[in-house]
């Protein structure tokens, strides 16, 4: 089954055809073929197997496809809530060992800044990490990438993570000027070279 690729040909779906009936189609390096096991259609320069047998070099791509910000919002929204109630109960589990009404009250707020402190540690990591994306990113299926796609260096998440006080500054406007930008970028998006991408239209 592994062995059988569905080609697109005048823009029409044909086969499926085996690995060895391949090199006597008219394939090109932008091609769109699928397989078994794949998501969606794929340029033949981006299927090993494919570059192996028709000597293509693979290519590229630009991102195409952006996150919008009510996704960036939601994402956010969700990391907050996450963080926010592991704090919570370490909190609530301190109380145990904290006696007096006052006392639990400065507990409680002391703390509470290093939520923003850990949310900056956090997404530094993770988006500098294989997944290139927060909890709540990968629940929408979105990540952050350079330029070209590719996965950022901590040093740039870090520095994208902590230049979203340029887009705080003045009253958030540097979030909401990704409605005004063909990429959907944010101030510190543009300040870190980075994207946040989604794979298709979802």
């Amino acid at each position: 089954m592994n062995d059988q690729y569905t080609v697109v040909i005048n823009g029409k779906p044909q086969g499926p055809y085996h690995l060895s009936q391949l090199s006597d189609l008219n394939i090109t390096p932008n091609t769109f073929i699928r397989k078994p096991g794949m998501d969606d259609y794929k340029e033949a320069h981006a299927i090993p197997e494919l570059r192996e047998l028709l000597g293509f070099k693979y290519q590229k791509t630009a991102p195409q496809y952006f996150a919008a910000f009510d996704q960036r919002l939601l994402a956010t929204v969700i990391d907050h809530f996450i963080i926010f109630g592991i704090y919570s109960i370490v909190i609530l589990l301190s109380f145990i060992f904290i006696e007096g009404k006052d006392q639990r009250i400065m507990a409680y707020l002391v703390p509470f800044p290093s939520i923003f402190v850990i949310k900056l540690i956090y997404g530094s990591i993770a988006e500098a990490s294989k997944t290139q994306a927060t909890i709540g990113k990968k629940i929408l299926n979105i990540k952050v990438t350079d330029l070209e796609g590719s996965q950022i260096s901590f040093g740039r998440s870090l520095a994208r993570n902590f230049s979203k006080i340029l887009s705080v500054i003045p009253v958030f406007f540097g979030y909401l000027y990704s409605f005004l930008n063909r990429k959907n970028q944010c101030w510190h998006d543009i300040a870190a070279d980075c994207l946040v991408i989604k794979d298709r239209l979802i």
